[in-house]
Protein backbone atom coordinates (compact mmCIF):
# COMPACT_ATOMS: atom_id res chain seq x y z
CA UNK A 1 0.00 0.00 0.00
CA UNK A 2 1.42 3.35 -1.04
CA UNK A 3 1.83 5.83 1.80
CA UNK A 4 0.72 9.13 0.35
CA UNK A 5 1.38 12.50 1.99
CA UNK A 6 -2.26 12.67 3.08
CA UNK A 7 -2.18 9.20 4.65
CA UNK A 8 1.09 10.06 6.39
CA UNK A 9 -0.48 13.23 7.83
CA UNK A 10 -3.44 11.18 9.11
CA UNK A 11 -1.12 8.67 10.78
CA UNK A 12 0.88 11.45 12.44
CA UNK A 13 -2.30 13.13 13.68
CA UNK A 14 -3.53 9.83 15.14
CA UNK A 15 -0.22 9.17 16.91
CA UNK A 16 -0.15 12.68 18.37
CA UNK A 17 -3.78 12.36 19.54
CA UNK A 18 -3.01 9.05 21.26
CA UNK A 19 0.17 10.38 22.89
CA UNK A 20 -1.66 13.45 24.20
CA UNK A 21 -4.73 11.59 25.49
CA UNK A 22 -4.95 12.49 29.21
CA UNK A 23 -6.65 9.16 29.93
CA UNK A 24 -3.85 7.10 28.41
CA UNK A 25 -2.24 4.64 30.82
CA UNK A 26 0.64 2.20 30.47
CA UNK A 27 -0.43 -1.40 31.06
CA UNK A 28 2.13 -3.56 32.86
CA UNK A 29 1.94 -7.33 33.33
CA UNK A 30 2.59 -8.35 36.92
CA UNK A 31 4.07 -11.85 36.96
CA UNK A 32 3.86 -14.05 40.07
CA UNK A 33 6.00 -12.68 42.88
CA UNK A 34 6.70 -12.72 46.61
CA UNK A 35 6.87 -10.01 49.28
CA UNK A 36 8.70 -10.90 52.50
CA UNK A 37 9.16 -9.63 56.02
CA UNK A 38 12.71 -9.11 57.23
CA UNK A 39 12.41 -12.23 59.37
CA UNK A 40 11.16 -14.46 56.54
CA UNK A 41 13.78 -13.08 54.16
CA UNK A 42 16.53 -13.91 56.67
CA UNK A 43 15.19 -17.46 57.06
CA UNK A 44 15.10 -18.08 53.31
CA UNK A 45 18.31 -16.24 52.46
CA UNK A 46 20.50 -16.34 55.60
CA UNK A 47 23.67 -15.52 53.69
CA UNK A 48 22.34 -12.64 51.65
CA UNK A 49 20.60 -9.30 51.90
CA UNK A 50 17.78 -7.72 49.99
CA UNK A 51 19.23 -5.66 47.19
CA UNK A 52 17.74 -4.12 44.07
CA UNK A 53 18.29 -6.22 40.96
CA UNK A 54 15.95 -4.22 38.73
CA UNK A 55 13.97 -1.08 39.61
CA UNK A 56 10.22 -1.15 39.06
CA UNK A 57 8.16 1.75 37.77
CA UNK A 58 6.70 2.71 41.16
CA UNK A 59 9.10 4.74 43.34
CA UNK A 60 11.14 2.72 45.83
CA UNK A 61 9.97 -0.67 44.54
CA UNK A 62 12.31 -3.16 42.90
CA UNK A 63 12.88 -6.76 41.89
CA UNK A 64 15.63 -8.56 43.79
CA UNK A 65 17.97 -11.28 42.57
CA UNK A 66 16.38 -13.67 45.08
CA UNK A 67 13.95 -16.40 44.03
CA UNK A 68 12.02 -19.08 45.92
CA UNK A 69 9.74 -22.02 45.15
CA UNK A 70 6.05 -21.80 46.10
CA UNK A 71 4.78 -25.16 47.31
CA UNK A 72 1.04 -25.85 47.56
CA UNK A 73 -1.01 -28.97 48.32
CA UNK A 74 -1.10 -30.09 44.67
CA UNK A 75 2.03 -28.66 43.09
CA UNK A 76 4.72 -26.02 43.06
CA UNK A 77 5.84 -22.91 41.18
CA UNK A 78 9.59 -22.60 40.86
CA UNK A 79 11.87 -19.58 40.45
CA UNK A 80 9.44 -16.97 41.78
CA UNK A 81 11.01 -13.53 42.19
CA UNK A 82 11.13 -11.71 45.52
CA UNK A 83 10.25 -8.00 45.33
CA UNK A 84 11.52 -5.35 47.68
CA UNK A 85 11.59 -3.61 50.01
CA UNK A 86 10.57 -5.81 52.95
CA UNK A 87 7.00 -5.58 54.22
CA UNK A 88 5.29 -5.96 57.58
CA UNK A 89 3.55 -9.17 56.41
CA UNK A 90 4.79 -11.71 53.85
CA UNK A 91 2.56 -12.10 50.81
CA UNK A 92 2.42 -14.25 47.68
CA UNK A 93 0.76 -13.08 44.45
CA UNK A 94 -0.04 -15.60 41.72
CA UNK A 95 -2.46 -15.91 38.81
CA UNK A 96 -5.75 -17.76 39.20
CA UNK A 97 -4.61 -20.53 36.84
CA UNK A 98 -1.49 -21.04 38.97
CA UNK A 99 -3.56 -21.15 42.17
CA UNK A 100 -5.68 -23.94 40.67
CA UNK A 101 -2.57 -25.82 39.53
CA UNK A 102 -1.01 -25.91 43.01
CA UNK A 103 -4.30 -26.59 44.81
CA UNK A 104 -4.81 -23.25 46.54
CA UNK A 105 -8.10 -21.32 46.59
CA UNK A 106 -6.55 -17.86 46.44
CA UNK A 107 -9.06 -14.98 46.61
CA UNK A 108 -8.92 -11.93 44.35
CA UNK A 109 -7.69 -9.14 46.61
CA UNK A 110 -5.80 -5.88 46.64
CA UNK A 111 -2.26 -6.14 47.92
CA UNK A 112 -2.12 -6.18 51.72
CA UNK A 113 -5.71 -7.39 52.17
CA UNK A 114 -4.82 -10.80 53.57
CA UNK A 115 -7.53 -11.73 56.10
CA UNK A 116 -8.70 -15.29 55.54
CA UNK A 117 -6.22 -16.00 52.75
CA UNK A 118 -4.67 -19.48 52.37
CA UNK A 119 -1.11 -20.52 53.15
CA UNK A 120 1.73 -21.99 51.12
CA UNK A 121 5.29 -23.01 51.85
CA UNK A 122 8.18 -20.99 50.44
CA UNK A 123 11.35 -22.99 49.88
CA UNK A 124 14.95 -22.10 49.01
CA UNK A 125 18.13 -24.18 49.26
CA UNK A 126 18.81 -22.51 52.63
CA UNK A 127 15.42 -22.57 54.36
CA UNK A 128 11.66 -22.67 54.24
CA UNK A 129 8.75 -20.73 55.75
CA UNK A 130 4.98 -21.06 55.84
CA UNK A 131 3.27 -17.91 54.59
CA UNK A 132 -0.41 -17.14 55.15
CA UNK A 133 -1.18 -14.57 52.50
CA UNK A 134 -1.73 -15.98 49.00
CA UNK A 135 -3.81 -13.79 46.69
CA UNK A 136 -4.70 -13.22 43.08
CA UNK A 137 -4.10 -9.49 42.72
CA UNK A 138 -7.15 -7.43 41.83
CA UNK A 139 -6.42 -5.36 38.75
CA UNK A 140 -5.65 -1.76 39.65
CA UNK A 141 -4.12 1.51 38.54
CA UNK A 142 -1.38 3.30 40.43
CA UNK A 143 -1.74 7.05 40.01
CA UNK A 144 -0.58 10.27 41.60
CA UNK A 145 -2.92 12.46 43.60
CA UNK A 146 -2.88 14.88 40.66
CA UNK A 147 -3.90 12.08 38.29
CA UNK A 148 -6.77 11.15 40.61
CA UNK A 149 -7.95 14.75 40.78
CA UNK A 150 -7.79 15.09 36.99
CA UNK A 151 -9.77 11.88 36.51
CA UNK A 152 -12.24 12.68 39.27
CA UNK A 153 -11.58 9.51 41.28
CA UNK A 154 -10.47 8.65 44.80
CA UNK A 155 -8.89 5.65 46.52
CA UNK A 156 -10.99 2.54 45.96
CA UNK A 157 -13.10 3.91 43.10
CA UNK A 158 -13.48 1.67 40.06
CA UNK A 159 -12.83 2.61 36.46
CA UNK A 160 -12.75 0.77 33.14
CA UNK A 161 -9.71 0.44 30.90
CA UNK A 162 -9.92 -0.29 27.18
CA UNK A 163 -6.85 -1.99 25.71
CA UNK A 164 -6.28 -2.26 21.97
CA UNK A 165 -3.58 -4.86 21.34
CA UNK A 166 -2.66 -6.82 18.23
CA UNK A 167 -5.83 -8.46 16.87
CA UNK A 168 -7.80 -7.91 20.07
CA UNK A 169 -9.74 -5.13 21.81
CA UNK A 170 -10.41 -5.78 25.50
CA UNK A 171 -12.20 -3.70 28.13
CA UNK A 172 -11.45 -4.44 31.77
CA UNK A 173 -14.12 -3.35 34.25
CA UNK A 174 -13.75 -3.01 38.02
CA UNK A 175 -10.22 -1.61 37.90
CA UNK A 176 -9.39 -0.15 41.31
CA UNK A 177 -7.93 3.36 41.55
CA UNK A 178 -4.93 3.53 43.91
CA UNK A 179 -3.77 7.14 44.17
CA UNK A 180 -0.76 8.23 46.21
CA UNK A 181 1.31 11.38 46.04
CA UNK A 182 4.42 9.67 44.66
CA UNK A 183 2.81 7.02 42.46
CA UNK A 184 3.38 6.93 38.68
CA UNK A 185 0.40 6.30 36.38
CA UNK A 186 0.46 2.56 35.61
CA UNK A 187 -2.12 -0.23 35.35
CA UNK A 188 -1.28 -3.69 36.68
CA UNK A 189 -2.84 -6.88 35.35
CA UNK A 190 -1.76 -10.46 35.98
CA UNK A 191 -0.59 -13.00 33.41
CA UNK A 192 -4.03 -14.58 32.96
CA UNK A 193 -5.55 -11.19 32.19
CA UNK A 194 -2.63 -10.32 29.91
CA UNK A 195 -3.10 -13.52 27.92
CA UNK A 196 -6.82 -12.79 27.55
CA UNK A 197 -6.06 -9.31 26.23
CA UNK A 198 -3.10 -10.44 24.09
CA UNK A 199 -0.71 -8.21 26.03
CA UNK A 200 2.83 -9.58 25.98
CA UNK A 201 5.24 -9.72 28.91
CA UNK A 202 7.82 -6.98 28.53
CA UNK A 203 5.98 -5.22 25.73
CA UNK A 204 4.88 -1.60 25.98
CA UNK A 205 1.10 -1.49 25.83
CA UNK A 206 -1.27 1.34 26.61
CA UNK A 207 -4.92 1.46 27.54
CA UNK A 208 -7.48 4.22 27.88
CA UNK A 209 -9.09 4.94 31.25
CA UNK A 210 -12.88 5.28 31.13
CA UNK A 211 -14.43 6.80 34.24
CA UNK A 212 -18.04 5.69 34.66
CA UNK A 213 -20.67 8.38 35.11
CA UNK A 214 -21.39 8.89 38.79
CA UNK A 215 -25.07 8.82 39.53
Amino acid sequence: MELTDEKLRQVIKQVIAEECDPNRVQVSVSNHHIHLTKEDFKTLFPHGKMEAFKPLKQPGEYATANVATIVGPAGKIEHVRVLGPCRSHSQVEIARSEAIAIGVDAPIRLSGHLDGTPSVKLVTPDGQVDVQGVIVAKRHIHMSDDDAKRLGVKLGDTVCVEILSKDRRTTFNDVIARPRKDFVLEMHIDTDEANAANVGMGSTTYGRIIVPDKK
